[in-house]
């Protein structure tokens, strides 16, 4: 099918058009994305504390993070069959309740095994919520709105990012580090009332619950390895390989970079990161429209190059030059996250509906496991291997795009 061009004749007809039932269902994978953004941070904001109260080595805070990272590919990839198999509503509900219970688990971590134990489970959560809701949104949705309807749920990454950056700066102001890093976790206790209302208002498209009343299909992950779809599954879960890489190098590192080596204080952190974080908001929306109307594949390579070069620009700035920081802080987060605005929509656009939960579920999380990696490298490396790395996963998404087609504005495949 051809693609359909991007316009709109009036502001949020993308929303509107998504119906009652559909609305409800964006409201449910945004909130379960933008606190599944807010647990997640609680590490990395606390990261610094939590190598200093245990004792542990740059490497060791490192595989904390890797750690959630690898395990939550699991978690993505079973969420994906399991989406496919009893509906996307029910996964979701799953993943948040998951994600929720080990996040506040880890403030009550006696020591830095029992906190990778519950940080590791805590990924499998975080991992499966992405694949449920992106595949919820998507068959929602008009295929000519549907880059920006779905990067408006990636939106809500910046969203919950942002929640955390304010709690942290107020409790780490008015705690000690030692006691601190746990109220953090323990804030993480917020998404149990999104699971709540999820099992209340929300239900999956009538296309997918179709499927389900018809079939319960079984072992679909290997059928995205069979030969009409070995190539898409590939080439996809390089992109997304490349892209996690580069964007969890910076985004693992990013706290303890500003507090340790820019020597910025709490509230001088939270300040740098609210500039980032608002950058990242408003890459995330305007990427969406973009791979509407540029496509896919053009705003995917507009933004890994992007990417690249800012993150080289952003770790050479001089000691001195705080100011500096800042005002490259909003371009960093714009790029970063707007190469992100297109996943949801892409990959529901690459699988078939009864593949279409395991599709995203694979190709997004194995790029995730991968791309997990990074951090701790650099953790061994230091600041040089933030440069290198992050720009070696933004090239890997470069040379991923030779092997993928240009899906703008295709109906989805039943």
């Amino acid at each position: 099918m051809t693609a359909t061009t991007a316009t709109e004749a009036r502001p949020f007809d993308w929303f509107r058009t998504l119906g009652k039932r559909g609305r409800r269902a964006f409201a449910g994978a945004f909130g379960g994305y933008g606190l599944d953004s807010f647990d997640y941070q609680t590490l990395p904001l606390g990261l610094a504390a939590i190598t200093a109260y245990f004792g542990i080595s740059s490497g060791e805070a490192g595989l904390l993070g890797t750690t959630t990272l690898v395990v939550s590919a699991v978690g993505g990839v079973g969420a994906g069959m399991l989406a496919d198999r009893i509906g996307r509503v029910r996964t979701l509900q799953i993943t948040i309740a998951m994600y929720t219970i080990f996040t506040v688990l880890c403030g009550f971590a006696p020591n830095f095994e029992t906190l990778l134990v519950f940080r590791a489970l805590q990924g499998l959560g975080f991992g499966g919520e992405w694949a449920a809701g992106a595949a919820l949104v998507a068959e929602y949705s008009q295929a000519k709105y549907r880059g920006r309807t779905v990067a408006f749920v990636q939106s809500a990454w910046a969203v919950g990012w942002g929640l955390s950056v304010i709690v942290y700066t107020v409790v780490f102001s008015v705690a000690s580090d030692d006691v601190a890093w746990r109220i953090m976790f323990w804030t993480g206790i917020i998404p149990a009332l999104l699971v709540l209302w999820v099992r209340k208002s929300v239900q999956d498209a009538p296309r997918a619950e179709e499927r389900l009343k018809a079939e319960r299909p079984k072992g679909t992950l290997g059928k995205i390895f069979k030969a009409d779809l070995l190539r898409t599954t590939f080439f996809a879960a390089l992109l997304a390989t490349g892209v996690q890489g580069g964007y969890y190098t910076i985004s693992t590192w990013l706290p303890s970079y500003l507090k340790k080596t820019r020597e910025l204080t709490v509230i001088g952190t939270g300040g740098y990161l609210a500039f980032l974080i608002t950058g990242a908001f408003v890459g995330y929306v305007c990427g969406g429209y973009l791979t509407d109307l540029l496509g896919r594949k053009k705003t995917f390579l507009t933004f890994a190059l992007l990417s690249a070069a800012l993150i080289v620009a952003y770790t050479q700035i001089p000691k001195g030059a705080n100011g500096l920081v800042l005002v490259l802080g909003f371009p960093l987060g714009f790029s970063m996250s707007a190469i992100f605005s297109g996943f949801g929509a892409f990959l529901a656009e690459l699988y078939p509906t009864a593949l279409r939960g395991t599709g995203q579920g694979f190709t997004y999380n194995f790029g995730r496991a991968v791309g997990a990696i990074f951090p701790t490298v650099v953790g061994f490396l230091g600041a040089g291997g933030a440069i290198v790395f992050g720009a070696i996963g933004y090239g890997i998404a470069v040379l991923a795009l030779l092997g993928l087609p240009e899906t703008r504005g295709i109906e989805l495949v039943d």
